[in-house]
C-alpha cells in the first residue's frame, strides 16, 4: 500500500474544514519506529516467542502531528506493556473519526491489505469505539479490534493484586462491557419457546424465554452489584484507617503523577520503602503507604497511588474512586512529573483533569501542590528548560541519583500542617463567624456560653490559634 509522506512534526495543525490539505485527509500515515517485530530467529523460536501481533491506527483530528505521534507512541507502549507485539502504526488525518468505522471505509480496506500483509491477528484503536464502529471494523477487517479503553482495562486487570484492586478492575471491566454486549448468530435465538415437542428445552425453559443476550446482561448487572457491595465494605475498613490517622494528627502526603513518571522510585528514595519500580506503565495499582519523618523529627505518611494517563477511561476512575480518594483527602499532593518525556505539559494537564474529576461535587478543596519534576538526569535540557519556565515553583529531582531530594524533602517539611495548638479563648457574641470556624476546622474540647461571650477550649491549626490570638484567656 502507497501512504502519504510523514508530516512536519512541528507547529498546531490545521483546525478547519478548509485548511485541510486533501492529501492529508485521505491518506494512512505511517509512524515509524514503533513497530517491535522479533527479527533473526529461527522459526521454532519464533513460534516460542511469538506474542499477539498488533497494528495500531489512530486518529489524528486536533493538535500538531507531534501530538498525534505521540498518542500513538503511548499506544505502542500501552501495547508492549500488555504483552503485544507492534507491527506497524499508521494514523488517519481527519476532522473527526467516522461515526461507522473511526477511519472511514476507504480507510478500512487499505487497513486490511495492511493486516494481512503483516499477518496481523488484532487491531488497536487510539480512542474508544462505539458498540457500532467496534462491529463494523471487525466485520471488515476479519481480526479482532480493540480501543485504548480496553487495552488499559487490560492491563490494569494483568497488574491489579489485592482483592480490592482485582475488584475494582473487574467493575471498571464489566461497566465497560455491558453497553458493548452484542448477539451473533445462534446466541440471539430464544432458549425454548413454545410448549412440548423434542424441540423444547425441558421443564423450567419452556414459554417466551430470553435471549442469551438479556441473560448475560442480567448475570453481569448482578456480579456489577455484587462487587459494588465488597468494594463499599472495602472502603469502611480504607476510611477507619484514614480516620485513625488523622486521630492521630499525622499528616498524610500523597504521591500523583502520570503513569511510569517514577512515583514509586520517588517513595524509595524518600522512605527507603523498597517498593516494587519498574520501567513500564501502571506497574503500581495498589496504593503503597508509608512512614517518613521531617528533619525537625514531625512523623508523617507517604502514599504511593495508581498512575494516570490521557483519557483514562471514566469506568476506571468510578472503579478506583474510593482508592484515589485517598488522594482527594491527603494533607498535601505531591505532583510527581516526568522530565524525561517529550512533552510532560500534556502529562500535568491529563493529571489536573483526573484530579479535577475525582473531587468534582466534593466540598472540601483540593490539597495544596507540590510539583516535582523527575528523572533530571535523564532529561533534556531544553526541555527542563521550558519547565522551569513554566513551573517555577516546581522542584527538580532524580530518585535514581537522589539529586535534589534532600531539598524536596525539606520543602514536604515546610508544607506539612503543624501540630495543633491547644487554646482557652472567650469571644464575644459578636464573633460568631469566629466561633463557628473553631466548631468546623477545630477539635472542641469546652464550650460555655457566659454573658460576656463564648468561652471555647479547642485544639486548632496554628494559623487559626494566631486570629483567636487576641480573645485567649490568660491564667
Amino acid at each position: 500500500m502507497t501512504t502519504s509522506p510523514i508530516f512536519p512534526s512541528h507547529g498546531p495543525g490545521p483546525t478547519s474544514r478548509g485548511e485541510l490539505d486533501l492529501e492529508e485527509r485521505t491518506a494512512l500515515r505511517r509512524v515509524p519506529g514503533l513497530s517491535t517485530e522479533l527479527a533473526d530467529v529461527t522459526e521454532v523460536e519464533y513460534r516460542q516467542l511469538r506474542l499477539e501481533r498488533v497494528v495500531l491506527v489512530g486518529v489524528w483530528a486536533e493538535g500538531s502531528a507531534a501530538q498525534a505521534d505521540a498518542s500513538l507512541a503511548e499506544l505502542a507502549r500501552l501495547a508492549e506493556t500488555a504483552g503485544s507485539q507492534v507491527l506497524d502504526g499508521l494514523i488517519q488525518r481527519r476532522e473527526r473519526p467516522d461515526p461507522a468505522t473511526y477511519i472511514g471505509s476507504g480507510k478500512v480496506l487499505e487497513l486490511r491489505e495492511i493486516v494481512l500483509g503483516t499477518a496481523a491477528d488484532t487491531v488497536i484503536c487510539d480512542g474508544e469505539l462505539t458498540p457500532g464502529q467496534l462491529r463494523q471494523l471487525e466485520a471488515k477487517l476479519k481480526v479482532k479490534v480493540i480501543d485504548r479503553t480496553t487495552l488499559i482495562l487490560d492491563i490494569f486487570a494483568q497488574h491489579a493484586r489485592s482483592r480490592e484492586g482485582k475488584a475494582q478492575v473487574e467493575l471498571a471491566q464489566l461497566s465497560y462491557l455491558l453497553p458493548q454486549l452484542r448477539g451473533w448468530g445462534e446466541s440471539l435465538s430464544r432458549q425454548a419457546g413454545g410448549a412440548g415437542g423434542g424441540a423444547s428445552g425441558g421443564v423450567g425453559t419452556r414459554g417466551p424465554g430470553e435471549t442469551k443476550l438479556e441473560t448475560d446482561r442480567r448475570r453481569i448487572h448482578r456480579r456489577l452489584a455484587k462487587l459494588r457491595r465488597e468494594i463499599a465494605a472495602m472502603r469502611t475498613v480504607r476510611d477507619t484507617k484514614r480516620s485513625r490517622r488523622r486521630a492521630n494528627e499525622v499528616p498524610n502526603v500523597a504521591i500523583v503523577g502520570y503513569t511510569n513518571a517514577g512515583k514509586s522510585s520517588l517513595l524509595n528514595a524518600i522512605t527507603g520503602a523498597g517498593v516494587l519500580v519498574q520501567d513500564a506503565l501502571f506497574a503500581t495499582l495498589d496504593p503503597t503507604t508509608r512512614r517518613a519523618t521531617t528533619p525537625q523529627g514531625q512523623e508523617y505518611t507517604l502514599t504511593d497511588t495508581v498512575g494516570f494517563v490521557r483519557h483514562l477511561p471514566h469506568q476506571l476512575v468510578e472503579a478506583f474512586r474510593s482508592t484515589l480518594e485517598e488522594t482527594a483527602d491527603a494533607d498535601l499532593l505531591v505532583h510527581v512529573v516526568d522530565g524525561a518525556d517529550p512533552m510532560p505539559e500534556r502529562q500535568v494537564e491529563a493529571v489536573r483533569e483526573v484530579l479535577a474529576e475525582i473531587t468534582e461535587g466534593r466540598r472540601t478543596p483540593m490539597p495544596p501542590e507540590l510539583v516535582v519534576v523527575n528523572k533530571i538526569d535523564d532529561a533534556d535540557q531544553l526541555v527542563l528548560s521550558r519547565l522551569r519556565h513554566l513551573l517555577p515553583s516546581a522542584s527538580f529531582v532524580s530518585a535514581c541519583t537522589g539529586a535534589g531530594i534532600a531539598g524536596l524533602v525539606q520543602r514536604i517539611a515546610d508544607a506539612l500542617p503543624q501540630p495543633r495548638v491547644e487554646i482557652d479563648a472567650l469571644l464575644p457574641w459578636t464573633e460568631g463567624a469566629l466561633v463557628a470556624r473553631v466548631h468546623a476546622e477545630g477539635e472542641m474540647l469546652a464550650t460555655d456560653h457566659t454573658e460576656d461571650g463564648t468561652r471555647l477550649r479547642a485544639r486548632v491549626r496554628p494559623d487559626l490559634a494566631g486570629a483567636l490570638a487576641g480573645y485567649l484567656v490568660r491564667a
